[in-house]
């Protein structure tokens, strides 16, 4: 039975990915995993066919794209077997939405063409030591100094951590609760950041990390949005990734049926 939320163009954009992932990922993806991590030239080859793209500002690189158009692109990147694959390549999803939808216009402009077309890694950093994604009671600080923020603190289980060049951080900025927290575009060289990776039981490919805040200097025009912002933001961007990892989940389950009935038919 034809799914009616599919048109010709989603399936054709689906050919497109499917013979990326048969071209460019499937074939490698267990010695990536086996790695720890794979070619970042995978992110230029991802942008190239529009996958980095989908649903951000075409002024700044995006491609036009509903919800559907990316679920697809979800099934077809599960195709090969490597959720750590997916995951880091695709990390971009969750850190850079925030910053399209409420960065500085020239913040936008210098970072998100990077980012789209595979030059630059976005990763989001929320989670804590202290917890996961209770973001009302984040403990990351960043005091104002001048035209500066100072950061300290901890993030843990980083999605691209050790990799990412820009990195959307949730900072406390002011009182406890929702209201006080902001986010912070933090280059990933910025001094006072150092990263830590983690040894996982999967996803071996997807580099995650714990990142250290040592009085970690950031300028103030990183700002993502005005202060207080930051639980709105994050909230809004947490709508998507729940459809997003619904979407994987369940293609990456059709993957595993798939491969257990093949198995069993060649018992």
């Amino acid at each position: 039975m034809k799914n009616p939320f599919y048109t010709a163009e989603h399936e054709a954009f689906r050919e497109v990915v499917r013979r990326f992932v048969d071209r460019e990922i499937a074939p490698f993806a267990t010695a990536w995993d086996e790695a720890g991590e794979f070619p970042r030239a995978l992110y230029g080859k991802a942008a190239e066919i529009g996958l980095l793209g989908l649903g951000f500002p075409e002024q700044f690189g995006g491609v036009p794209a509903d919800q559907f158009m990316k679920i697809v692109a979800s099934q077809e990147l599960a195709r090969a077997g490597s959720g750590g694959v997916s995951a880091s390549l695709m990390s971009h999803t969750i850190g850079a939405p925030p910053i399209a939808r409420a960065a500085r216009p020239d913040i936008k402009a210098r970072v998100l063409p990077e980012i789209l077309s595979g030059r630059k890694i976005s990763a989001l950093a929320i989670t804590e030591p202290s917890g996961g994604s209770d973001v009302a009671r984040l403990r990351t600080k960043a005091r104002r100094n001048g035209d500066h923020y100072v950061v300290s603190g901890e993030k843990t289980f980083i999605t691209s951590g050790m990799r990412a060049d820009y990195l959307t951080v949730a900072v406390r900025t002011g009182g406890d609760g929702a209201s006080g927290v902001s986010l912070l575009l933090i280059p990933g060289d910025a001094a006072g950041l150092t990263r830590t990776k983690l040894d996982k039981m999967g996803w071996w490919a997807s580099d995650t990390a714990t990142l250290h805040f040592d009085d970690c200097r950031v300028p103030a025009e990183n700002l993502i949005g005005e202060e207080g912002e930051g639980f709105k933001l994050i909230m809004q961007n947490f709508n998507s990734e729940r459809m997003g990892m619904a979407a994987s989940c369940t293609a990456f389950a059709r993957v595993c049926l798939d491969e257990a009935i093949g198995y069993a038919k060649e018992r």
